[in-house]
């Protein structure tokens, strides 16, 4: 069986965070302004505790921003925004070792506490097998409610699902290689046979004890 290798997005196949750059592709800089600056002693305590207190800020800031938007509207946002976002901020030594794994028949799939609706247009333009990301919840007339569909894509529940996928895809790998560069990453590290560190902090950072990119080469 091949192996599968599970790449975060933020930081770890892109140079640092996206959300707020999507948010405001959908809403403009002023919304994204005046919800950020509303929910900051928030947003600066989920920052620090992380968990549940980082869910819950999280999901109240889309809702801000997010609640009441057309879906397919949003979708179209999120199609020009990935192309976007990709061509200014894509790693490059993290990218050639994602189509390393492509080329050596690998399944590489992308796990992203994100938004799916772009990581996903992402995933597709980078050749990845598949991709697991926060969705975003829908209303009966084709509104986003702001909330998420399920839970956030992160921690725990970024193992959870990326089990998940590789039982719906019918893998059974040889060995489990994850990339992750911050601590929502940790628990898929830990559960890899592989776990790589590509956050810039190297030693300093919470994902200290995985080798570095340089220190876990390819077969």
């Amino acid at each position: 069986m091949p192996d599968v290798a599970a790449f975060d997005f933020d930081g770890t196949l892109t140079e640092g965070g996206s959300v707020l750059d999507f948010l405001t592709a959908v809403s403009g800089r002023a919304r994204v302004l005046t919800a950020t600056g509303a929910l900051a002693p928030g947003l600066a305590r989920g920052a620090l505790a992380g968990g549940t207190v980082a869910d819950e800020t999280k999901e109240q800031l889309l809702e801000r921003i997010l609640a009441g938007e057309e879906a397919s509207r949003v979708e179209e946002v999120a199609e020009r925004f990935a192309r976007h976002h990709l061509a200014r901020h894509l790693r490059r030594d993290v990218r050639e070792r994602f189509d390393r794994h492509r080329q050596r028949g690998d399944r590489v799939v992308i796990v992203s506490a994100s938004p799916e609706v772009y990581v996903r247009v992402a995933g597709q333009l980078l050749g990845a097998h598949g991709v697991v990301a926060t969705r975003l919840a829908v209303d009966g007339h084709g509104r986003l409610t702001g909330r998420y569909h399920g839970a956030n894509c992160r921690g725990q529940e970024k193992l959870r699902r990326l089990r998940a996928w590789m039982e719906e895809d019918g893998t059974t790998p040889e060995r489990l290689w994850a990339y992750g560069n911050s601590r929502g990453d940790l628990r898929m590290l830990d559960a890899a046979d592989v776990g790589v560190n590509v956050g810039r902090l190297g030693r300093l950072g919470r994902l200290r004890a995985f080798g570095r990119l340089r220190d876990s080469p390819l077969g």
